[in-house]
């Protein structure tokens, strides 16, 4: 039975997506799935990026095609009253329901939809501490959201979750491969099924081509302009 590392961030409508669509898609398969709540803009810093909401044209395109993907699939999607807003509250509170050993389990599938849908299906603002205190009163964490254990460990996911090459969310890890977003559900289960294509070149030799050219970072040319 292979196992799958879940990243994922209240914040991303394409996380929500996957989320609902990934039972769906690995029907019949024989899994199991750990979901693992990280800070995505701690891995946009990491990475040097911005999101895909600091972006205005990008922005609005995100918020029309995760409608029309929310169409597609038959999800029952409403944007939440602004975004973004800042998830922080929202991925503690999961961490803190990880069951009773919080600093080894993780949370289960109930809290992540709960949050999920407290955020994509309800048209309200995500982070109103009114709702965040009604939804922790639903779920009843094992302990406090804003202590020390919760916190760390959202920082450790998330520490883990770049350490192995994550950039984005949703990612879903098995084994020593990434997938990476909502559409890339049906490689994870092609990849499940055991298609030979992932033991073939194409995969290894994504990793070895060689970069043509670069486009400058603002740090390095502050370095050449000193």
């Amino acid at each position: 039975m292979k196992h799958i590392d879940f990243y994922l961030d209240f914040i991303s409508p394409y996380a929500f997506l996957a989320f609902e669509k990934l039972p769906e898609s690995l029907l019949g398969l024989s899994y199991s799935v750990s979901y693992k709540p990280v800070l995505f803009a701690a891995m946009l810093k990491h990475h040097g990026q911005l999101g895909p909401a600091e972006i205005p044209p990008k922005r609005e395109w995100t918020y029309r095609q995760v409608a029309w993907l929310a169409h597609q699939q038959g999800t029952a999607l409403t944007l939440p009253a602004a975004h973004p807003f800042n998830p922080l509250g929202l991925s503690r509170l999961a961490w803190a329901c990880a069951g009773e050993h919080v600093a080894t389990q993780t949370p289960n599938r109930y809290v992540c939809e709960s949050i999920f849908h407290h955020v994509w299906q309800s048209g309200l603002d995500a982070a109103d501490p009114q709702r965040l205190l009604e939804l922790s009163e639903r779920l009843q964490p094992q302990t406090d959201a804003g202590s020390a254990l919760p916190k760390a460990r959202l920082k450790q996911a998330t520490d883990e979750a770049i350490a192995a090459q994550v950039f984005g969310v949703p990612s879903l890890c098995v084994d020593d491969k990434l997938f990476w977003g909502l559409d890339a559900v049906p490689m994870l289960r092609a990849y499940l099924d055991g298609d030979a294509w992932f033991d073939g070149p194409q995969w290894r030799q994504a990793a070895l081509l060689p970069v043509g050219t670069a486009r400058p970072t603002a740090q390095s040319a502050q370095g050449r302009a000193g």
